[in-house]
């Protein structure tokens, strides 16, 4: 893995606060860090009570909420006003995969939820965080969507279709927050190690193809979630003051192509998954 700056490099929040969905783990966490690292706050939203362990005083808040959720999403917007003034910059990162991969698992159930988590809650964050951004005279709401939004055979396709309609959702958002000064923008990650993807990771590994892992994009491997971080800390400052309505792909350049070729059969690569997690945890 190529060496990360994880310092947001000379861009400068200071002054700023921000909101992030999907912060206590991957993108969302290296984000939520990168954000305080450049001088924001940030308050750092999960449904994952481990989110708690990003608080810094007076610099990072934790708060546990469903993303999803219309009530949850108010009140995170409500508690970074209550603690820092205001919200100048949110995003809208939570999201989750349905934990199936073949068309023919995907359950009404599993189409619901995905949704909800992936798509609906960027609009609800836009709907009601938008206004009070453009009350403090404007920001940014970035969105992650995904490579798997834009062509097909990168993601399951409850997932693919939620980020393809974030990508549609901040396109026609950056419309009808036009003139208030609200920027809102996309972010489209490919293979990133994060928690989504550790069986991707954990197979490769124990089938010894780890050097495998992004090998058909041009910069032949994965992310780390700071590269993403970085992208988002871009489109949130003042360096992208002319960038709206924008679906920006940080893949290592697998959206130019998505090449495709055989996937291992599920269940075999969950047996190999589940041995190689035990030789791991037994430190053998």
């Amino acid at each position: 893995m190529a060496e990360v700056n994880t310092r947001g490099a000379s861009i400068d929040m200071s002054g700023k606060v921000a909101l992030v969905t999907g912060a206590a783990s991957g993108i969302g966490k290296a984000s939520a860090l990168m954000f305080a690292q450049a001088g924001a706050q940030v308050l750092a939203c999960d449904r994952n009570p481990e989110v708690s362990a990003l608080a810094q005083e007076g610099r990072i808040e934790a708060f546990q909420m469903d993303a999803g959720a219309e009530a949850d999403v108010i009140a995170a917007l409500d508690r970074a006003e209550e603690v820092f003034g205001g919200i100048d910059v949110i995003f809208a990162n939570a999201g989750i995969t349905g934990g199936v991969r073949d068309a023919s698992d995907h359950t009404p159930e599993i189409w619901a939820e995905v949704l909800r988590v992936n798509l609906i809650g960027p609009a609800l964050l836009i709907q009601h965080g938008g206004p009070r951004i453009a009350a403090r005279g404007g920001g940014a709401i970035i969105a992650t969507a995904s490579v798997a939004g834009m062509r097909a055979n990168a993601g399951p396709v409850a997932y693919s279709a939620s980020k393809a309609g974030v990508i549609n959702l901040v396109q026609n958002a950056a419309y009808a927050m036009a003139g208030t000064g609200v920027r809102v923008n996309a972010i489209c990650p490919g293979l990133v190690e994060t928690e989504m993807t550790r069986p991707i990771y954990d197979y490769a590994r124990a089938t010894g193809a780890e050097g495998m892992l992004g090998a058909r994009t041009p910069i032949q491997r994965g992310a780390d979630p700071s590269e993403i971080a970085s992208v988002a800390l871009f489109l949130a400052s003042p360096m992208a003051s002319f960038v709206t309505g924008q679906a920006v792909p940080a893949c290592g350049g697998l959206s130019a192509s998505h090449p495709f070729g055989p996937r291992p059969d599920p269940a075999e690569a969950a047996k190999v998954i589940a041995e190689y997690r035990a030789k791991v945890g037994s430190g053998g």
